[in-house]
């Protein structure tokens, strides 16, 4: 059993890499977008930023994770092992098409399909899911409407100013605001695989309560940094110039609402999308310049891409759970 839940640990790491490789693009999207920072010192500064959210941010969405998807008591690590499969290979499918899915619901859609296939749906934990569900809703509608009224205030305060030392200053303070929502990314999503990890050490015997040791956040910390700094470069490309054309008050806009939205989810415990909320502060900062500035097409296959997510990688965690109980 000790090597089991290794190789499920290890393959929790994996998705780790692999949500932070996708959700490089959150962090940086903007700040590449507006030419403030090169891709490679973005993709750095994201990474750095992404390792330490974790460790100052608790771990709140960890513990709903944990507990809050399907009956701790009653998983099994080959559930777990088959709802991570299917979390990734939903995750690598979209980031290869270059679609900023969310790397969270995936995990919820893994483990859930997982769950389904291993103990039935009596044994998910819909008190929990109302959290996820919850902030599927908020995060983009209050990161459209945070991104919207910021980019208002900048523009009412700055509309007298030139607008070449605007963008020189908003240049600056956009690196600022890109490693703030970097920090807060990591404090989101950096959190979910150790929950993860926790559960596959509770489910098989290895802690006697369900709590995160210290070496599981440095491990998952460390995951996510490494999988940002290789960054999805395809990602970043849609987030950062299909969407809307931005200018560094902008951007950090975006990043700053972005944030504040997210650091109020890891106080909380609501393991919400930083892809969905840092999409809709951009959608919301390219609107509060005019409508059109926002390519609504490119934003309707996006939250297309959202929508089928947790069903997507619910179905690969169910066909991966099934495969796995075919061997053990």
């Amino acid at each position: 059993m000790l090597e089991i839940a290794i190789g499920a640990i290890i393959v929790a790491l994996i998705f780790d890499f692999v949500n932070g490789f996708n959700d490089s693009a959150n962090s940086v999207a903007t700040v590449i977008g507006t030419r403030v920072l090169k891709p490679l010192h973005a993709v750095t500064l994201s990474a750095i930023m992404n390792f330490i959210g974790p460790l100052i941010f608790g771990v709140a969405v960890a513990t709903t994770i944990a507990k809050g998807i399907v009956q701790p008591d009653d998983v099994t690590v080959y559930i777990i092992i088959g709802g991570l499969a299917g979390a990734i290979g939903w995750s690598t499918l979209c980031t290869y098409f270059g679609l900023p899915i969310s790397n969270s619901h995936s995990l919820v859609g893994g483990i859930m399909g997982a769950g389904i296939a291993g103990l039935g749906f009596e044994k998910l934990v819909y008190g929990g899911l109302s959290k996820v569900f919850a902030g599927i809703v908020i995060a983009p509608i209050g990161g459209l409407i945070v991104g919207l009224l910021l980019t208002g205030l900048i523009i009412t305060i700055f509309a007298n100013r030139k607008p070449a030392p605007v963008n020189k200053t908003f240049g600056r303070l956009q690196i600022i605001s890109s490693a703030w929502f970097a920090l807060t990314h990591g404090a989101n999503d950096g959190q979910k695989t150790m929950g993860i990890i926790a559960l596959i050490l509770f489910s098989t015997g290895m802690i006697p309560e369900l709590d995160i040791p210290l070496w599981v956040i440095f491990a998952a910390a460390a995951a996510m940094g490494l999988g940002t700094f290789f960054g999805g470069y395809k990602v970043i490309k849609t987030l950062g110039v299909k969407i809307t054309k931005l200018k560094p008050y902008q951007g950090f806009a975006a990043e700053t609402g972005g944030g504040i939205m997210l650091a109020a989810f890891a106080v909380l415990g609501i393991p919400a999308s930083t892809t969905h909320a840092i999409t809709g502060t951009i959608m919301g900062s390219g609107a509060a310049r005019r409508k059109r500035a926002v390519r609504w097409k490119v934003s309707r296959q996006i939250i297309f891409s959202w929508i089928i997510t947790i069903p997507g990688a619910a179905g690969l965690g169910i066909g991966f759970t099934y495969l796995i109980h075919l061997f053990v």
